[in-house]
């Protein structure tokens, strides 16, 4: 291909990571999606997906040309549908609009979707472009691809720690061990993600609200671990139908009725609640993205499961010690230095004299030796 219409892809590509961005926290379980029109060298059109049951980034950028768009082309980070769904199929809107030329960063991993727009795009005349970009549009949508390719959720753990990783004292008290800048940047954290996840010990003692704050963004989905269903019903996650409570078979029964009768939605899991069957029940219900917030029992669950996908570990500079302290990430554990689990692409951030280190987990998907 040509160097400068390649370098002009690019440029035009990065355009349409920038206007799919607009749609976080409220295009799942859709992709951030967004899509441009170039006619004779000049953008005529831009569109993003907005919000799941509303028009596809490429019908809103078409509706949006007041020009005639036969001969343009069509950029867009993700490969058009060509299925009906919520919404008629963006192929046809294509086709009908008269797009000579598609450049897309990435085919679709949605096995509806996936290959067939392009194909479908091919077979009617029109040039279609893969691969522009690749690698920063799967990153884009990362929670989408790990959805479709490994059918569940992707998975993000955060914890506030000690230096020694210690999460509260012998006593229990947990209040502040890092700085309130660092504490409202970890709360940011629940905009990337469709649910926010904790075990009912952290309800029990913190009341959390577990919400953006911001009017903005739309609030993740409460998901609250609570194999006997202690959670109070004046508990501030209860505050709106938007959580999902899962508990086991032997729960209190009066308890699960008082929650239905105030609408909040109770799953049971069988004689205990597993992180791999509670995956796919969240994969069933198309929950893309979880944060899992705590506690540290509810963490090392997620890690010995090798559930988890990325991490953001916040450290303070200070020492608690003491046996009975409580841990960061609980469960079992590797049995070797060798068997830990490694973080890739780590990333470093301050806040005042506190640390975040983030970075991902390996791919591969086996259960640690125990």
């Amino acid at each position: 291909m040509d160097r400068e219409i390649a370098s002009r892809d690019e440029e035009m590509m990065r355009e349409t990571f920038r206007l799919a961005r607009k749609g976080a926290t409220w295009t799942n379980p859709n992709p951030l999606v967004g899509a441009v029109v170039v006619k004779g060298g000049i953008i005529v059109a831009r569109g993003y997906h907005r919000r799941a049951g509303a028009p596809h980034a490429e019908v809103e950028a078409l509706r949006a040309s007041k020009t005639n768009l036969r001969g343009s082309t069509l950029y867009v980070n993700l490969e058009p549908c060509s299925h009906h769904g919520k919404t008629p199929p963006c192929v046809d809107a294509i086709l009908k609009a008269g797009i000579r030329r598609v450049v897309c960063a990435t085919s679709d991993p949605n096995p509806k979707v996936h290959g067939e727009g392009m194909k479908r795009l091919r077979k009617h005349g029109v040039a279609v472009t893969v691969g522009v970009l690749e690698p920063e549009a799967r990153h884009l949508n990362e929670t989408f691809f790990t959805f479709h390719e490994k059918k569940r959720p992707f998975v993000t753990t955060k914890f506030a720690a000690s230096l020694d990783g210690k999460i509260a004292t012998r006593t229990g008290d947990s209040k502040w061990i890092t700085g309130e800048n660092t504490r409202a940047y970890a709360r940011g954290l629940r905009e990337e993600s469709q649910a926010v996840l904790v075990g009912i010990n952290t309800v029990l003692k913190d009341d959390p609200h577990l919400g953006v704050r911001k009017k903005e963004k739309k609030d993740p989905m409460r998901i609250i671990l609570d194999s006997r269903l202690r959670i109070p019903l004046t508990a501030r996650v209860l505050r709106d139908s938007n959580v999902l409570i899962v508990t086991a078979q032997y729960a209190n029964a009066t308890k699960k009725r008082a929650l239905v009768k105030k609408g909040i939605e109770v799953v049971e899991m069988g004689n205990g609640i597993g992180i791999q069957a509670l995956m796919r029940e969240l994969y069933k219900r198309q929950i893309v993205s979880v944060l899992v917030e705590g506690g540290g029992s509810v963490l090392g669950s997620f890690l010995d499961a090798c559930c988890v996908d990325k991490v953001y570990a916040f450290h303070a500079p200070i020492l608690i010690g003491g046996e009975g302290a409580k841990n960061a990430i609980g469960g079992t554990g590797a049995r070797s230095i060798r068997q830990a689990l490694r973080l890739t692409r780590v990333k470093r951030k301050m806040f005042g004299d506190d640390t975040l280190i983030s970075g991902y987990l390996a791919k591969e998907e086996k259960t640690p030796p125990r």
